[in-house]
Parts: structure tokens; C-alpha cells; sequence
């Protein structure tokens, strides 16, 4: 599966009662589609997945996956802290028809979360996983950081396609992908390099049928944009696809660190912060996939204050209110996490004031 973009990890809007508010759900995940991230993350650390009981869990990455266009990729936060359970809803979110399993590393006994255990862990998950896995490490919260060495190692499992690192540790960042390079493998992709989803190909398949009875699948021989020798290239159901090498793809956390991280190997960014404004942090992605370097450096300047301040030190509260101001519900967060008050509100409102999506 491809990975490279940018992947909102979406926040769980809830009633003033504390029970989930599906609608606004559905609402927010419809409004993500349209915009050109490549995909969404479902339950993670800012959708506090934590503050939610299994069956919310379920029927979240549910709601979510019936309200997403099928181009978009999705990737369900499945961790938990023993491998059994991570399993549980790995499995589920592979019955819905997600793309990819994101794991967090397991951290409550932090005294045993030696590199053999953390490799037992993900090498058990990977092993019997219907969906990809990705990695997970986010230091900030969970206190525990994924060691770049243990992260190498567990690279060349074949079901282990990639990793989030939100330590904002830049050359981190690059050991992994120098230490990685050596990692080839195949991605189906769109005619433009977009990633493929089996929704996408079920969803071609669907119209397709409604068109002509004259389905099926062919090999047809294309020249390289570069002139190279030609390349297969698959129609399935009238959508045509090509294979794309990918390497062991790595995701930066942090917003006011992006354009950083994908100089140093990241491919794209799990970030907190496009959950508000999605648009401006994928304006900083696609002037460095461009080569505009000057232009990635200006955008990132400006998110970088805000990004930090909202995202980093404010936190979930404080994203869903830029969220509220930017079109999106964010509403307000379970307990123990409190409202904002009201000079905490005014903070946002003027550091989100020029960040409009």
C-alpha cells in the first residue's frame, strides 16, 4: 500500500451528553474526502481511541469507513496493549475493508518493553494480520520511544510496510531511511501514482457493471514517462493501475516539524495539527514532493508556531475548537480532558486566523 501525503488522524466528536455523535462523524469524514489528502486515520492518539469502550471502537471504524470516498486510504488504529487484542480489532477493521493496521507500541509495563519484546509484539501482530501494519511510536504520550534499531529490524517483515514516528527526532528520522534503503517492494498505484484501495477497485468494478457486461482484466504495454522500457499495466473493471517500488515508508507525527522530516526520508506525515487544516499542511507536502523547497520552507513557517502551540501543548480540546472554526464539528472531549476556557479559546482563534481550510 502506497503512504505517501498527508493522513489526518480524525478526532471523535461527541454529543454534550459524552455519546458519540456519528452523524457529525460521517460529516467531518465526507468534508476530509474532498480535499486532497491521501487518506485518514481512524482511532488514534487524537481520535482518543483510549477514552473509548470496544464496541464505540467498532462501530466508529465503521461509521467511518461507510462515510469515506473510496480513494481515500484507511488506516485503522488498532493497538492495544497485548498482541490478542490488537488482533481482535485488526481483524475487524479488515472485515470493514480498511487498508492498513497503525499499532502503538505497548507501553503500560514500561520496565519489560525491552527490544525483544517489542519485537515478539509486532513480529506475533505482523505474522497473522490480514491488514498491513505500520508502527507506531509516540513518545509523548505514551512515554515510550521505538528504538531506531528495533524499528530496522522489524523493516524486512513483509507484512510490516511502515512506521509513525512522532518524536519530532529528525535524525531519527533519517537513520531509519538510510538504515531501510535496502527494503524494495511493490505498491499498486493509479495512472498518476495515487495509491490504490480495494474500495477503489471495488467502486470501479461497481460502475463498470453498470455500464457494459464486458468486464474482466487485461495486460496492456505502456511507455515510461521517463521513455524507460514499457511497464504492465492492469485494467481492472476500466480502472487502470501500475506497480510503484516502495521502500519502507515512514510517516512523520509532528506538523511544525514536517518539511524537516520528509527532507530526512519521511514520505508523508500522520499529523494532528490537518485535522483543522488539512489544505495548509498539504500545501507544505506537495511543494517538496515538487522540488520547490524554498515555497515547503515558507509554509512550514507558517503553521509552525500554530501547529505546535494548538496541536502539541493545548492539545485535543483545543484542535476540535480550530476544527469548529474551520468548518469541521470538533466539539468537546471526554473527561479527564476539560473545555478550553474562554482566553484559551481567544488564543486559537487568533493563531488559526490566517490558517483557513
Amino acid at each position: 500500500m502506497l503512504l505517501s501525503g498527508i493522513f489526518p488522524p480524525i478526532t471523535t466528536p461527541y454529543y454534550p451528553d459524552g455519546n458519540v455523535y456519528f452523524k457529525k462523524l460521517e460529516h467531518n469524514v465526507d468534508r476530509y474526502s474532498k480535499t486532497p489528502i491521501a487518506g485518514m486515520v481512524v482511532l488514534g492518539s487524537t481520535g482518543e481511541a483510549v477514552m473509548l469502550s470496544d464496541q464505540e471502537r467498532r462501530d466508529i471504524l465503521k461509521g467511518a469507513k461507510e462515510a469515506a470516498s473510496p480513494s481515500k486510504v484507511l488506516i485503522a488504529g488498532t493497538g492495544s496493549e497485548s498482541a490478542v487484542e490488537t488482533l481482535h480489532l485488526t481483524d475487524y477493521a479488515a472485515e470493514l475493508g480498511y487498508d492498513v493496521a497503525l499499532v502503538r507500541t505497548p507501553h503500560y509495563y514500561k520496565k519489560q518493553m525491552l527490544p525483544a519484546n517489542m519485537l515478539a509484539f509486532y513480529r506475533t501482530v505482523a505474522d497473522r494480520s490480514p491488514l498491513p501494519v505500520m508502527l507506531y511510536s509516540v513518545p509523548a504520550l505514551t512515554g515510550y520511544d521505538l528504538p531506531a534499531e528495533v524499528v530496522v529490524e522489524l523493516a524486512d517483515h513483509q507484512n510490516i510496510v511502515g512506521i509513525k514516528e512522532s518524536g519530532g527526532d529528525i535524525e531519527k528520522v533519517g537513520r531509519i531511511d538510510h538504515a531501510t534503503g535496502h527494503v524494495k517492494r511493490n505498491a499498486k498505484v493509479t495512472m498518476t501514482f495515487d495509491a490504490v484501495t480495494p474500495r477503489m477497485l471495488r467502486a470501479a468494478t461497481d460502475a463498470e457493471e453498470k455500464l457494459t457486461t464486458n468486464g474482466g482484466r487485461e495486460l496492456v504495454s505502456i511507455s515510461a514517462a521517463s521513455g524507460s522500457s514499457p511497464s504492465a499495466v492492469a485494467v481492472v473493471k476500466g480502472l487502470k493501475t501500475r506497480q510503484k517500488e516502495v521502500g519502507f515508508q515512514i510517516l512523520a507525527g509532528a506538523a511544525n516539524r514536517l518539511y524537516p522530516s520528509l527532507d530526512a526520508g519521511a514520505v508523508g506525515a500522520i499529523l494532528a495539527f490537518a485535522v483543522a487544516a488539512p489544505t495548509a499542511c498539504y500545501e507544505i507536502y506537495t511543494a517538496w514532493k515538487e522540488g520547490d523547497h524554498e515555497l515547503a520552507r515558507l509554509k512550514q513557517e507558517r503553521i509552525a508556531k500554530t501547529a505546535d502551540r494548538v496541536g502539541s501543548q493545548m492539545g485535543i480540546p483545543a484542535l476540535k475548537y480550530a476544527m469548529d472554526l474551520n468548518g469541521y464539528f470538533g466539539g468537546t472531549s471526554r473527561l479527564p480532558l476539560l473545555p478550553l476556557t474562554a482566553d484559551e479559546r481567544s488564543e486559537v482563534e487568533r493563531l488559526m486566523a490566517d490558517i483557513r481550510n
